[in-house]
């Protein structure tokens, strides 16, 4: 069972609460009906995103016998709201400490790439119910809705992935091409064509080419 100490539950909210309204002014700018419009929408995408990753580092490192515990990073969660007013948020608002000494480059890139598979994954998994609903958005409010948080769980878990899986200091990627260059440089790429997909074509016209394609057959 994955236990929480009370600081790391403090550090996850807080986290969760600014990386949130960094994403929602990244969307919309100052524009406050927009940003009190969409703050539920990015609230759960970049909360399910957000939170998945964490435990996934978390599970991870417990897999092999360690403690591990969130640790916020005041300074990447400042930078995450400042860069947020120019369309990118810097999304490192803190890292799982593990503690244990002499951990080898396999076990820290195993448990660093739990995360960036996790939110690949929540990215699969919005998209798929993005179009399993999209019949069903024009009829039903809460389908729309359902499918706007999808839309965006996509959108952030994609970018969450290929974000995290850069190789620099304190970020998975660094960790994760040290332990196998092969699994970073698959995910990698499988994160940053996600993401740009999202970026240059739109979820709703995937949804619709998923469709057309008959690809998934959605609900009708």
């Amino acid at each position: 069972m994955i236990k929480f100490t009370k600081s790391e539950i403090r550090d996850l909210i807080i986290s969760f609460i600014i990386l949130t309204i960094a994403f929602a002014i990244s969307n919309v700018g100052l524009d406050v009906r927009g940003f009190i419009s969409i703050l539920p929408i990015i609230m759960v995408g970049v909360g399910f995103g957000f939170m998945l990753r964490e435990i996934g580092h978390k599970f991870g490192a417990m897999k092999y016998g360690y403690r591990a515990e969130f640790k916020a990073w005041p300074l990447g969660l400042l930078i995450a709201l400042v860069s947020a007013f120019i369309g990118f948020v810097f999304a490192a608002p803190g890292e799982i400490k593990v503690f244990a000494d002499n951990l080898s480059e396999e076990i820290l890139g195993k448990i660093a790439v739990a995360g960036p598979m996790a939110n690949i994954l929540l990215a699969l998994i919005s998209l798929t119910i993005a179009a399993l609903t999209a019949p069903l958005k024009s009829h039903s409010i809460i389908f729309e809705l359902i499918f706007l948080m999808s839309g965006v769980g996509y959108s952030v878990n994609s970018f969450l992935a290929a974000f995290n899986l850069i190789p620099v200091y304190s970020l998975d990627g660094i960790k994760v091409i040290k332990w196998n260059v092969g699994v970073w440089l698959v995910l990698f790429a499988l994160s940053v064509i996600m993401m740009l997909l999202s970026i240059t074509i739109g979820v709703e016209n995937m949804v619709r080419f998923i469709i057309d394609n008959h690809l998934i057959h959605p609900i009708s």
